[in-house]
């Protein structure tokens, strides 16, 4: 899908480009992307980076266009077949004077659907190109901050099931959660060289507005780092501990079969010493099966009792 608007915030949405407009492509079809490369002259190998889900963040310039990937969060809501988040590449050109965002999947950063992101909001009000860059990362970061505080919800959701299970249902979850905070730590450490090398690049043409964004973004990017790290940390250890709950509950099954086993093999030797086909002094006996019977199950009775003497059963 692409759209084209007049301004950065997204306000106004035209049919044709012209000079300091936006574009935002999310998804784009072949189609799309052979526009972006007649009508905008966008290089087909930058293209092709940025749709690239594995492609890292960066940031290069050259002659006639200027090029910022930074990587996103994204929510999977299919999760049964992946990782609940995982993060793609977001890229910001400047190209002949138009500057276009472009994505290969939905997202909360950039929605396509929700054109106006400023709206009614005067305290954000986009005023340049560096003051919409810098905004994308302070969203980029919010959206990491909000998707950690759910993988730790989660993930403490899933602990409360494994505390009762003995299944590997519950540690895939985890091994799942644990794989969604590497994605995220990955990509925050790339988006916090890309922002540090944006300082540098600009920090004689910044405003004192844009000053303030840029440091507001690089705080957002490493809060949500050294949350997504403390997150990992924790996380590793957990997976270890919850093994070893697993095997103990296993343990303690096991414990309680073998018990119940011992037990009913009480009874079965006794019936089966007097069963055999050879004199045992209870064949004209009337009262031999009711002995027996009482015999085997007050064995029993005191097999269970010294189970549970020992904590066995």
């Amino acid at each position: 899908m692409l759209k084209i608007f007049k301004s950065f915030g997204g306000y106004i949405e035209i049919p044709q480009v012209e000079q300091e407009c936006w574009v935002n492509v999310v998804e784009p079809t072949p189609a799309e992307v052979l526009r972006l490369q007649e009508d905008f002259g966008f290089p087909a190998d930058l293209i092709q980076d940025i749709l690239d889900v594995d492609e890292r963040s960066r940031y290069e310039v050259d002659d006639d266009w200027e090029l910022i990937i930074l990587r996103i969060p994204i929510e999977n809501t299919n999760s049964e077949n992946g990782v609940p988040y995982y993060t793609v590449p977001l890229g910001i050109i400047n190209i002949n004077g138009v500057t276009i965002t472009l994505c290969s999947t939905q997202n909360e950063v950039l929605p396509i659907e929700q054109a106006a992101l400023y709206r009614g909001q005067s305290q954000q009000l986009i005023h340049d190109e560096l003051n919409f860059i810098f905004k994308l990362f302070i969203r980029s970061g919010n959206t990491y901050l909000r998707y950690l505080k759910r993988i730790n919800h989660q993930t403490t959701q899933i602990e409360n099931e494994l505390e009762r299970s003995i299944r590997n249902q519950e540690l895939n979850k985890l091994l799942k959660m644990e794989k969604c905070l590497v994605y995220f730590t990955t990509s925050l450490k790339g988006n916090e060289l890309v922002l540090a090398r944006l300082n540098n690049s600009f920090r004689k043409k910044l405003t004192e507005l844009n000053e303030d964004l840029l440091e507001d973004a690089m705080i957002e990017n490493r809060q949500a780092l050294e949350m997504a790290q403390v997150y990992s940390d924790i996380q590793s250890g957990r997976m270890d501990a919850f093994a070893s709950v697993i095997s103990n509950n296993l343990n303690s099954v096991m414990k309680q079969l073998t018990s119940v086993s011992i037990i009913l093999m009480i009874p079965t030797l006794i019936s089966s010493l007097y069963g055999m086909n050879v004199p045992n002094g209870f064949e004209r006996s009337l009262w031999a099966f009711p002995a027996i019977l009482v015999a085997s199950l007050m064995l029993a009775g005191l097999g269970i009792y010294f189970f549970r003497k020992r904590d066995w059963f």
